[in-house]
C-alpha cells in the first residue's frame, strides 16, 4: 500500500516530496507521515534506540544487520543461566515460565533497539501509538548447540516475489522498506567467525533468480556469516536466504534466542505464549501479542 509521492499522479499530493505515501485504512485518504507518532519508549519507559542511517542502509541492502555487544555482561549472565535452566531443568520453573519470553528474557521482547528497528521496518502507522506497538511478536525459541551440532539447510529468499498471505516478503520504494516476518537472534555466548553462526546470503531478500546448487555447500563464497561477543543481536529478514551451520567451538555452546516479529495482520507460526505469562506483562508489552487483524486493532492498554 505504499508508493512514492514523486511517482503519484494524485493531484492532492505535493509531487516535489520524496516521502512515501501510505493509504489510510479507508483508502479514501493518506496517512500524514509527519504526524505519525510511533512509540518513543518501551514498556519499561526506556527510550527507543533509533537506527542510524548506516544501519538502516545495511539492513535494506544486505537483508540482515549485526549489532555487537548490545547487552551488558550482567544481563547476559542472568539470561544465559535462565536459558540453561529452561533447557536442563524445566520442572524447576512454573509451566508459564518455561519459555524464552519469561524471567530475565522478558525484557528482550521490546528491547529499545528492537522497538526502534520495528518502528522503521515493520510498524503499521495506523495501528500504533505511545501505548501500543504497531507490530507483533509471533514466536520465540531457544537454541543450544554443542560441538558438531547443527546442519546446513538453506531456505527462503525472493522476498519481492511472494504471494499475498506469505509473510516471507520484502517490500520497498525509494525512502521506505517493509520486512514483514523478521527474525531476531540474541547471541548469549561468543560466536567465533565461521564457527557456527547463522549463514546468510546478502541481498537474497530481493533476488529474482533461484539460488544455485552451490548454496548447499556451507563453504560456498555466496554465504556470509559473522563473529560477535556475547550479548550481540542479529536481525535478518526471513525473506533472506539463510541456514544453520555446525557449531565448531569446543570451549562454549551456542546459546541463542530466535524470535520472530510480523505485521499486525499477519501470522506464520502456530506458537502462542502462555496466557498466565501474558497477564503478568506490562500493558504496553502485551500489545505485542494481540490478535491478528487490522480493524480496530489499535489497543488502548488499561
Amino acid at each position: 500500500n505504499m508508493l512514492s509521492r514523486k511517482e503519484s499522479a494524485m493531484p492532492t499530493q505535493n509531487n516535489s516530496s520524496t516521502k512515501p505515501v501510505i493509504f489510510e485504512q479507508s483508502r479514501l485518504g493518506y496517512v500524514d507521515i509527519d504526524a505519525i507518532d510511533l512509540p518513543r519508549t518501551n514498556a519499561e519507559s526506556k527510550p527507543v534506540i533509533e537506527l542510524t542511517p548506516e544501519q538502516r542502509y545495511l539492513f535494506d541492502t544486505q537483508g540482515w544487520l549485526l549489532i555487537p555487544g548490545l547487552l551488558s555482561e550482567d544481563e547476559v549472565d542472568q539470561m544465559r543461566a535462565f536459558c540453561y535452566r529452561i533447557h536442563q531443568q524445566p520442572e524447576s520453573l512454573p509451566e508459564a515460565q518455561r519459555c524464552t519470553i519469561a524471567g530475565p528474557l522478558e525484557q528482550l521482547t521490546d528491547h529499545p533497539f528492537i522497538v526502534g528497528f520495528m518502528n522503521e521496518f515493520l510498524a503499521h502507522p495506523d495501528l500504533s501509538s505511545q501505548d501500543c506497538y504497531g507490530f507483533r511478536m509471533e514466536s520465540s525459541s531457544l537454541t543450544i548447540r554443542s560441538t558438531g551440532e547443527g546442519t546446513v539447510g538453506p531456505h527462503n529468499g525472493h522476498g519481492l516475489m511472494r504471494l499475498p498471505g506469505d509473510s516471507h516478503n520484502y517490500r520497498c520504494i525509494p525512502g521506505q522498506a517493509r520486512s514483514s516476518l523478521t527474525c531476531v537472534v540474541w547471541e548469549l555466548n561468543e560466536v567465533e567467525y565461521g564457527c557456527g553462526g547463522t549463514l546468510l546470503i546478502s541481498g537474497s531478500h530481493k533476488a529474482t533468480y533461484l539460488a544455485p546448487e552451490s548454496v548447499k555447500n556451507p563453504n560456498s563464497p555466496l554465504w556470509v556469516t559473522y563473529g560477535c561477543p556475547a550479548g550481540s543481536l542479529l536481525i535478518f529478514s526471513e525473506s533472506t536466504t539463510h541456514s544453520a551451520s555446525p557449531w565448531k567451538s569446543a570451549e562454549r555452546d551456542r546459546v541463542a534466542i530466535f524470535s520472530r516479529y510480523n505485521y499486525v495482520n499477519s501470522k506464520w507460526h502456530k506458537w502462542e505464549p502462555h496466557p498466565e505469562l501474558l497477564e503478568s506483562f506490562p500493558p504496553k508489552r502485551r500489545t505485542l501479542f494481540r490478535p491478528v487483524h487490522v480493524e480496530g486493532n489499535l489497543v488502548s492498554p488499561v
